[in-house]
């Protein structure tokens, strides 16, 4: 069973334990600015397909990640609201560059 955390702030140092793989953040990283972009395309054009494609680029880039490089279970599957901030605060800090990726 996975350990409880009992904020955002506690969980997020795990968060980043699980991704120590430089090419699983870059993954996350893609997927995220994926996402992004479809929603932007979203805006657009009113079309509810652009949300089924953030959705499926943003998780797809985070699963491939984990499945594949970082060889772990992704915190979404246990934590889906604290993993869900810890992608973005993580992408933030890897767009600002105090986060390596």
């Amino acid at each position: 069973m996975p350990t409880r955390h009992a904020s955002f702030a506690e969980f997020y140092p795990y968060y980043l334990t699980q991704h120590e793989n430089l090419l699983c953040r870059r993954a996350h990283f893609l997927g995220s600015s994926s996402a992004i972009a479809a929603l932007t395309q979203y805006v657009a054009s009113m079309n509810p397909w652009w949300i089924a494609m953030a959705l499926v680029s943003g998780y797809g880039g985070a699963w491939i990640g984990h499945f594949f490089y970082e060889k772990n279970r992704p915190a979404s599957f246990a934590r889906p609201v604290y993993s869900f901030m810890g992608d973005w605060v993580m992408y933030w800090q890897m767009l600002t560059g105090k986060l390596s990726w």
